[in-house]
């Protein structure tokens, strides 16, 4: 009876030591940005100081579920803010598994869609969570309460004229700057050359960039490059993907103006974390 009281208290310590290691781990006042290693296609999961989860995009599969479960404690089931750049299956997919298994406080999007099976049973999760979508343009602003705010640049309302079609769903990408004190990192989406010579003189100084569209070489362009002057660019990819992600042409950019870049598929994921006056990599 005594050895199975002894190995019942050497399991309860166990258990709480894992807790308090999730609690203290996920709460100490920094900005936690995780670029999770989904293949090719992109899903971000943020921290906030306050504690706030937020997922933008989910990956073209379930990958993204692995990457909460690393970074959220096990009882924490509740994503307080989900945001689906545009509505290509390598950003969205991931984000249907998300639905049917956390509760989601709110949901942004771009005010656009795509008529594919994936996109459907997005909008069918959605309803089942009994969210409203709201819809984001260029000069919007969601602030977190903590220090952390996200200023959306893109799309603007105009923009849907111009590229509202199937074919350009990439140039109607939500791209967001999230700031917390002096750092700043700028979520792109897919959206290309046309979308960012439209952005040149309103962004500048970015501590890290994701790339657009995992690297292509219509992904970004010399002038976005080198008005951002990023410290830190990520790129989402697949290992071996079918497109050749990141391009050559891209990389030569980067090195060009001795930009340090990391490729999830050479890395795995990639967690940036600031304290709103310098960041650091996460080991």
């Amino acid at each position: 009876m005594k050895k199975h009281i002894t190995y019942l208290l050497i399991s309860l310590f166990f258990l709480l030591g894992i807790f308090l290691f999730q609690d203290f781990s996920t709460d100490d006042k920094n900005l936690h940005i995780i670029y999770c290693d989904v293949g090719q296609g992109d899903a971000i999961y943020i921290k906030t100081p306050g504690g706030k989860d937020v997922l933008v995009d989910g990956g073209p599969n379930d990958k993204v579920l692995d990457c909460l479960t690393k970074h959220m404690p096990f009882w924490d089931r509740t994503i307080d803010l989900m945001v689906a750049t545009h509505p290509d299956a390598d950003h969205i997919t991931g984000l249907v598994s998300v639905l049917e298994r956390y509760t989601v406080l709110h949901f942004v999007t771009s005010n656009t869609l795509k008529e594919t099976g994936i996109y459907k049973r997005l909008v069918e999760a959605i309803k089942n969570e009994g969210l409203k979508p709201r819809y984001v343009y260029q000069n919007d602003k969601i602030d977190f309460g903590d220090g952390v705010v996200s200023n959306i640049y893109w799309p603007r309302e105009s923009a849907f004229t111009e590229f509202n079609n199937i074919a350009k769903v990439n140039e109607l990408s939500v791209v967001q700057l999230v700031s917390f004190g002096d750092f700043q990192a700028l979520l792109t989406g897919d959206a290309g050359f046309s979308v960012q010579d439209r952005l040149l003189g309103l962004i500048s100084d970015v501590d890290v960039l994701m790339l657009p569209h995992h690297g292509s070489k219509t992904g970004v362009s010399e002038s976005f490059i080198s008005t951002l002057k990023p410290s830190l660019s990520v790129i989402s990819v697949g290992s071996k993907n079918r497109y050749g992600h990141p391009t050559t042409f891209i990389l030569s950019l980067l090195a060009k103006y001795k930009i340090k870049t990391l490729r999830t598929d050479k890395v795995g994921e990639i967690e940036v974390v600031s304290n709103g006056e310098t960041f650091w990599l996460s080991n």
